[in-house]
């Protein structure tokens, strides 16, 4: 047989038995009384039911009972999906577009402009390598400023930067790469922010050392001298013609034209006072000629006065009241002047055209124009005979100008510059032959065609 196994009972604790115990005398007892009661009076009363023995048994434990919920239809308790579809649903928003990453394009440019800088570093180390070895004359080829180089480098490169700024930046780049072998010494008519001094910087750049002189003659004296390597000198303005102090110094002193340029020049008149105030107007002589017609049309009044230079009546503007000055508008920003006027130019197109001088006559570009002064005899037809060699060689002159020889009373020289190189055949025998039916050819130099000026 198969032995029933025996159920436990759970254990009642010792409290709760003594309560029972307690509760079960008392009924016993009322039970016993009431028996009693009801056996005199002749009744039998069935004894109390254990209901209230429960209810003293359950109050015994001073529990305080929770009062139920009145049953309605929603007090039953609701299934999970009811729960869900009664829980208050949120307005979710569409998630923000991500912000593009800024640190990409960050990177990407700083590698960039890493790679520009090596590359850079890396052409003046060859520079410098070409220069201190055998090869010098090619490292002074390479850093050279020719416009037609510049431009072709610029054009080499498409895309946004517009190849007339990226002519500037190699300009840098060569000036930079030059200074890297020996910073060059370049004379002009001073002090700062001058035309020409404008015209060192836009054909040199900023890395050759500028030295400001007094007078043209001075630019000349320095560059003889072995004191600068080169001078700027202004030869010619579109508005005055010839630049009479320069041609006078060609006569005299032995230098070359190794390069040149032109400058578009726009005159603004500066001051610290009204317009109405303004009481002398200062400017260097080439500047008031350029705007007598303004000047004569809105400051009829003003007294014109010359000095050396825009900049020294830049400086006399700022330091004196009722005072003006024609200058550029690079020297109202220097000085702290204000631009009363601008463009007062006569000449909407008004240019000046500046020599670059030097003692070393320039490699040939392909591009080239060759100046030269010479001086004829007193016949008859001399100077057309002159002319007629350059029209049988097919060489087409761009320039020419009379000037009266210092040295000798009622004697003219003429400044000459003709198409092509000197070192070139044709150019040679023509010059040759020009020198056998002149009473004196001395030849200025070579050097590539106008740079024309990048604003």
């Amino acid at each position: 047989m198969v032995k029933k196994k025996s159920v436990k009972q759970p254990k009642t604790s010792p409290v709760r038995k003594t309560v029972k115990r307690t509760a079960a005398k008392q009924t016993r007892a009322r039970n016993a009384a009431v028996k009693k009661t009801s056996i005199r009076k002749g009744a039998v009363t069935k004894p109390a039911r254990t209901k209230v023995t429960k209810k003293r048994a359950t109050t015994t434990k001073k529990e305080t009972p929770k009062k139920a919920a009145p049953k309605t239809a929603a007090s039953k308790t609701p299934t999970p999906r009811q729960a869900a579809a009664e829980k208050p649903t949120k307005t979710t928003l569409p998630p923000e577009p991500r912000a593009p990453r800024r640190k990409e394009p960050r990177e990407s440019v700083a590698r960039i402009d890493q790679q520009i800088g090596q590359l850079l570093q890396q052409r003046g180390e060859w520079i410098q390598r070409l220069a201190q070895g055998e090869q010098p004359a090619l490292a002074k080829e390479l850093t050279a400023t020719s416009p037609e180089m510049l431009t072709k480098l610029a054009e080499s490169v498409p895309g946004p930067i517009d190849p007339a700024r990226l002519s500037i930046i190699y300009r840098e780049i060569l000036s930079a790469c030059r200074a890297s072998i020996r910073r060059e010494r370049v004379a002009f008519l001073g002090p700062e922010y001058t035309y020409s001094h404008l015209a060192v910087v836009r054909h040199f750049g900023q890395s050759v050392q500028m030295v400001g002189v007094g007078s043209i003659a001075a630019v000349f004296e320095e560059v003889n001298r072995r004191h600068c390597d080169y001078g700027m000198v202004p030869i010619e303005n579109s508005t005055d013609g010839r630049v009479v102090d320069t041609l006078d110094m060609f006569t005299k002193l032995p230098v070359r034209i190794c390069g040149q340029i032109e400058l578009r020049i726009s005159h603004a008149l500066l001051g610290m006072c009204q317009r109405n105030e303004i009481r002398e107007i200062y400017s260097k002589p080439q500047a008031l000629s350029q705007c007598r017609n303004w000047l004569a049309k809105h400051l009829p009044l003003a007294r014109l006065i010359e000095v050396t230079s825009t900049t020294t009546a830049a400086q006399l503007a700022r330091d004196k009241h009722g005072a003006a000055a024609i200058a550029g508008v690079q020297a109202a920003s220097h000085y702290g002047l204000n631009v009363l006027a601008e463009g007062i130019e006569d000449n909407p197109t008004n240019r000046t055209r500046f020599a670059v001088i030097g003692t070393e006559a320039a490699a040939p570009s392909g591009h080239d124009r060759t100046a030269f002064l010479f001086e004829i005899k007193h016949e008859p037809g001399s100077l057309v005979q002159a002319m007629l060699i350059f029209k049988r060689a097919g060489l087409n002159m761009t320039w020419i100008e009379s000037f009266p020889d210092p040295r000798k009373p009622r004697t003219y020289l003429f400044f000459v510059e003709i198409e092509g190189h000197e070192n070139e055949p044709v150019v040679r025998r023509a010059l040759e032959t020009l020198g056998k039916r002149t009473a004196r050819l001395e030849v200025l130099g070579s050097f590539p065609a106008i740079e024309e000026e990048i604003s």
